[in-house]
């Protein structure tokens, strides 16, 4: 269905854990931008080994990245400790497309360059679409969310049916 094109992501994975990265790097990006809860962490959690490991193999990879979130600063600053030292973004006012441009610009680098992961269709990849970025989507880490994402899960669904069967369409 057309009119919901502008929501659906580039790529749709299982976890941001699952993504190629280094195909992504061999592809010409160098910088990430992450939303945290449900993409990185359970929603609320602070760092944990997994994702530490993760952003410390991004830094080998040669990766720069930003974490930008609709959380307050002593939420996003401290899980941007706990990884180790990130840039990052907080109340994003997602899906608005500013953020998103200043996460490019801390990193130095071009929209071309960067690309962005997160778990929510209508705040998180309409944010990076309407930035220009490339945008993957990946399953929430953990079931518990707060009842308006709940009730934003459902619409998603709806946009994910059409564009499931837009990607079988074109192969």
């Amino acid at each position: 269905m057309a009119v919901l094109s502008g929501f659906y992501p580039d790529e749709w994975h299982d976890s941001t854990f699952a993504i190629d990265y280094r195909l992504m790097y061999k592809k010409g990006y160098r910088g990430v931008i992450y939303d945290i809860d449900n993409t990185l962490v359970p929603h609320g959690a602070p760092a944990d080994e997994r994702a530490i490991r993760h952003f410390a193999r991004l830094k080998e990879l040669g990766f720069q990245f930003c974490l930008i979130s609709n959380n307050k600063e002593p939420r996003v600053a401290s899980f941007a400790k706990g990884i180790g030292g990130a840039y990052y973004v907080f109340d994003a006012h997602k899906p608005s497309k500013k953020a998103y441009l200043d996460a490019v610009k801390k990193m130095g680098l071009s929209k071309e360059q960067v690309f962005f992961v997160g778990d929510q269709i209508f705040t998180d990849v309409y944010g990076a679409k309407r930035a220009g970025l490339y945008s993957i989507l990946v399953k929430p880490i953990h079931p518990k969310e707060e009842i308006q994402i709940v009730l934003k899960r459902y619409l998603e669904n709806i946009v994910l049916y059409f564009y499931k069967r837009e990607c079988k369409k074109n192969g």
